[in-house]
């Protein structure tokens, strides 16, 4: 069996014409390709996945997906919510974080001048998501001790 070539480091776009992706993309499209539009469109497209919230319970009319965190780990993981809430019938269904530690750095956040990095408490209200810790969630979510 042939032994496989190692990946070149994707070299840097200096000497790439506007407008192009790469230097090859450019000469095919100059030659062999001269009939062809080059980046004519953009097309939208959906990747499904399936979500399984961590909790659900219906609440004054609407369901509650409560998305109970300790922390997230890196982009995909947290941008994907946004997507989630996105899929939902916002009329009546609402994607809720329960955070174990609210005001935890948000992973590779940077810190600001004032020596603070984006917590994940922020991280919700920026993106319009109702979020709590095990001390503000609301008495009515709580089961009911005797």
């Amino acid at each position: 069996m042939p032994k496989r070539v190692p990946r070149k480091p994707r070299p840097n776009k200096t000497n790439v014409p506007k407008g192009y992706d790469s230097l090859w993309e450019y000469d095919i499209h100059q030659t062999i390709l001269q009939d062809w539009k080059h980046h004519w469109d953009k097309i939208e497209y959906v990747i499904h996945h399936k979500y399984e919230p961590d909790f659900v319970k219906k609440i004054g009319g609407k369901t509650i997906l409560l998305e109970a965190k300790g922390r997230f780990w890196d982009y995909a993981e947290y941008s994907k919510y946004i997507h989630i809430r996105e899929a939902l019938n916002k009329s009546y269904t609402e994607l809720v974080f329960l955070f174990q530690k609210p005001f935890a750095p948000m992973p590779a956040a940077k810190t600001r001048k004032n020596g603070t990095k984006r917590t994940h408490a922020e991280w919700a209200e920026t993106n319009n998501f109702t979020w709590y810790s095990e001390d503000t969630l609301p008495d009515d979510w709580r089961k009911n001790e005797l």
